[in-house]
């Protein structure tokens, strides 16, 4: 069964995305990481949506491709004009070893089992150059019981989950984790800062991680 399907939702929302959309604005974590990266540094925007931080990375004058599974956003990225994009799926990315300095992957690589993750987690280790920085999110365990209260939700598998949650990416899988799980999901990283963070609304816990390729 395919389980990293969450781009089946997101495409439509990209249909009819809002000019005022919090998906248009880059987040302060990205925008801090980034001042302390080389000038022109080649970055991988893996799960790029609409494009809010690979349009702005170009704009810093960083050297960025923007993927994505959902066409619809990369439409978006397309009609701002100035960023490469590739339509493919996070597990099977198609560069060559070592092909970027940096990767960024915001809200995106939670969506699966842990198989889609460990792949997908391989194949940003593969493109990273050594001593390359990933910058991401993952979803916390801490975030379960909130989700729980309010839908009927069942394990598919070992920490990833489906919510009866019509009109919600919540439908497709999602996977929740501790932080010995997520450390060890990264092996061949050194982290260098990890932080199990609320978002805007209650219960909605992400870690916010950086880490080094070794």
């Amino acid at each position: 069964m395919k389980s990293d399907t969450a781009d089946q939702h997101w495409n439509d929302q990209w249909k009819s995305i809002e000019k005022d959309s919090k998906w248009l604005t880059p987040e302060k974590d990205v925008q801090e990481w980034a001042a302390g990266l080389a000038q022109s540094a080649r970055i991988l925007d893996l799960g790029a949506g609409v494009g809010r931080h690979a349009l702005w990375l170009t704009a810093q004058g960083f050297d960025v491709i923007a993927l994505d599974a959902a066409p619809g956003g990369l439409a978006e990225i397309e009609r701002a004009g100035g960023v490469e994009t590739i339509l493919a799926r996070m597990d099977t990315l198609p560069f060559k070893d070592h092909a970027f300095d940096h990767v960024l992957s915001w809200n995106v690589i939670y969506h699966g089992d842990e198989d889609i993750l460990l792949r997908t987690i391989a194949e940003i280790r593969r493109v990273l150059k050594p001593g390359g920085s990933y910058i991401g999110t993952m979803l916390s365990k801490r975030r379960l019981p909130h989700e729980q209260a309010k839908y009927t939700g069942r394990e598919i598998s070992r920490n990833a989950w489906v919510f009866d949650a019509p009109g919600t990416d919540k439908m497709h899988p999602h996977y929740y984790c501790a932080a010995a799980d997520l450390l060890a999901l990264f092996s061949g990283f050194e982290c260098l800062r990890l932080e199990d963070r609320e978002h805007e609304k209650p219960g909605t816990f992400h870690w916010h991680l950086t880490m080094e390729r070794l």
